[in-house]
């Protein structure tokens, strides 16, 4: 009888609902020492495998070795997989003559998306979700959209309170057991080139505790998260946020039970509109989104590079060691990626992703980094969301604008600017803000590139009003303080 080979991503019941017979689970050293991977997501990983094999008993072979060829030759019997996360599974699995079939992960099969897709050479993801609206029926009254807009970002873009955290019931947190322990003592014991360190897991990696969280979630937080889900704190990491991206994104949670549970609450009045469409916009439009433009673009796609960014990454960038970084917003992001593999989007947006642009880092090197950093951070996660949306290096492929701020942006969405060692309003001098800066310097050496994008026509022209323009263009290509 044909066994189901399934990866790390591919852990919820959803997976296995079609076959009912054996599993194999593989741990690969060669997969887990190939990159320079965050400590905490090798841990996520192997406890993810380990917690299913234990739940699956008798059902579940779990081989340990070099490479997943190796296990498969161990293993000896004929299998059958479903879509992985990645274009190299995806070439290895052929390469095993492993079967493939169609990926129950996600809500839109691919071959809907293809009709979707057409001839289309741009990919608005609005047009996108609003369609998944439609086709699943979400958040809809009599065909139209609830609340008679689809689009609730209005309503969602609040600053930071002035106190240091939001008043918002506490996240759900696992609680670590044995074969955790086991793990750490494993990963320990290896010699692998992680960067990040180790610390007390805070997200959810068996199906068990996914529910757990999705409720927590749904009930407690939800109701909370639409009006400051663009603002940053920096006591408060976590603000409203689902923090379900993990076990989404190992499969433990379907992206519609999620977007189910959440306009449940919203029926019943425990939740309202604006935050419930935000939430719903991140995981059946955007998530789905991001992968189904994985496959369709290719390989190719996240070669782009639109303004021939080509610095190298930082060592202190790279290594997760920003000790020395004066700027509030990029070191307290830092070390949130540091300590938990895990910020949430507006810092990788308008902070990393920002800061990036605008000095010009390797669109390529930084989605790399971003897909090991990043405890949620796959292949089919980034090239997108990084490529595409942070650094517009696609050149409009999926967006219609850079997203580009200077330090005023920050100063209104966080509270880094109130303590910084910088001045946001500053351009020029020691306390020069490298946003406010940096912004300016990116416009003056890109101009002629941006003219022809109606929506940064107004920011370009801009420069013009700058009397100081010479010192900012003089200065910003050499700055090494930050």
């Amino acid at each position: 009888m044909t066994a189901l080979l399934l990866f790390g991503d591919q852990l919820g019941p959803h997976f296995r609902a079609e076959h009912p017979g054996e599993v194999l689970l593989v741990e690969s050293a060669a997969a887990l020492r190939r990159k320079p991977y965050h400590r905490q997501k090798l841990h996520l990983v192997l406890s993810g495998i380990r917690h299913l094999a234990a739940e699956l008993g008798d059902r579940a072979t779990l081989v340990r070795a070099e490479t997943y060829a190796d296990a498969v030759r161990e293993f000896g019997r004929p299998l059958v997989a479903y879509q992985p996360g990645s274009r190299a599974a995806a070439a290895l699995l052929r390469r095993l003559g492993v079967e493939v079939l169609p990926t129950p992960a996600f809500a839109l099969p691919r071959q809907e998306f293809t009709d979707w897709a057409g001839d289309r050479t741009t990919f608005l993801m609005e047009d996108f979700y609003r369609e998944q609206r439609r086709r699943f029926g979400v958040l809809l009254d009599g065909g139209d959209p609830a609340g008679g807009r689809w689009n609730h970002d209005a309503a969602n873009r609040e600053p930071p309170p002035r106190t240091s955290r939001l008043d918002v019931p506490r996240p759900w947190w696992p609680q670590e057991d044995a074969i955790d322990a086991a793990v750490r003592a494993d990963l320990d014991a290896m010699d692998l080139p992680t960067v990040g360190v180790d610390g007390p897991r805070w997200f959810a990696i068996t199906r068990e505790e996914a529910l757990a969280a999705l409720d927590v979630f749904v009930r407690d937080r939800l109701p909370h998260f639409g009006p400051h889900e663009d603002a940053v704190l920096t006591r408060d990491p976590t603000m409203a946020h689902s923090l379900l991206s993990v076990p989404l994104n190992h499969g433990l949670l379907h992206p519609l039970e999620v977007v189910r549970a959440a306009e449940r609450a919203y029926r019943a009045g425990d939740a309202p509109l604006a935050s419930v469409e935000g939430f719903v916009r991140q995981v059946l439009g955007w998530r789905e989104y991001v992968w189904h433009l994985y496959w369709h673009l290719g390989p190719e796609y996240a070669r782009h590079n639109e303004f021939r960014a080509t610095a190298p990454l930082p060592d202190w960038w790279r290594t997760l060691r920003p000790g020395g970084v004066r700027a509030a917003c990029v070191r307290t992001a830092l070390e949130g990626v540091r300590d938990h593999g895990w910020v949430h989007h507006i810092q990788r947006l308008m902070v990393l992703g920002n800061h990036a642009l605008q000095r010009g880092y390797d669109p390529a090197a930084l989605n790399d980094w971003f897909v090991t950093s990043f405890v949620d951070g796959f292949p089919w996660v980034m090239p997108v969301n990084v490529v595409g949306m942070s650094q517009h290096a696609d050149g409009g492929v999926i967006a219609t604008k850079p997203y580009l701020s200077g330090g005023a942006y920050l100063n209104r969405m966080t509270d880094h600017c109130r303590d910084c060692w910088f001045d946001p309003r500053k351009r020029t001098g020691e306390r020069a803000c490298p946003f406010t800066a940096g912004y300016w310097a990116w416009l003056d050496r890109h101009a002629a590139r941006l003219r022809g994008n109606h929506r940064m026509a107004r920011p370009v022209q801009g420069l013009q009003r700058l009397t100081d323009l010479a010192e900012v263009r003089a200065r910003e290509p050499h700055r090494d303080v930050f």
